[in-house]
């Protein structure tokens, strides 16, 4: 069922890219930020509550308080990178080289993680580099 979810996640990803691209036309980007920020916060936090989440904050950990602080902070400069390339270039560009962070997430996920690099999931990465690379050429 894991696909599922991950299929969802890249139409969103993919609607995203095009509402963001025509709702930042004449925008300060970082003030784009802070507005979809501003969105994201309020639908996550009515999620945590409506779906019964909000009892479960004690369990949390330094370690994941820590991890999800450096995830928040990783995200946020990544959206502000994202709306400065989409105000400069077209969607058709800035989406899949932005989809580059798929490739470094696997060599990541490979240094830091320990998961191992099978010969698919390598020439899976390789393929997105080269296709990343004759859309930035």
């Amino acid at each position: 069922m894991w696909w599922i979810y991950a299929l969802l996640s890249a139409l969103f990803a993919a609607l995203t890219a095009i509402l963001a691209k025509v709702g930042i036309r004449g925008v300060n980007t970082d003030l784009a930020t802070a507005i979809r920020t501003v969105v994201i916060l309020v639908v996550a936090w009515g999620l945590v509550f409506w779906r019964g989440g909000i009892e479960t904050v004690p369990n949390l950990t330094r370690q994941n308080w820590l991890f999800l602080v450096l995830s928040g902070i990783a995200t946020g400069f990544s959206w502000i990178f994202y709306f400065k390339a989409l105000q400069r270039g077209t969607v058709s560009q800035v989406a899949p080289v932005d989809k580059l962070s798929v490739a470094i997430a696997i060599v990541l996920s490979v240094l830091f993680l320990g998961e191992v690099l099978t010969w698919k999931v390598a020439l899976g990465a390789t393929l997105i580099i080269g296709g990343t690379l004759v859309l930035i050429l």
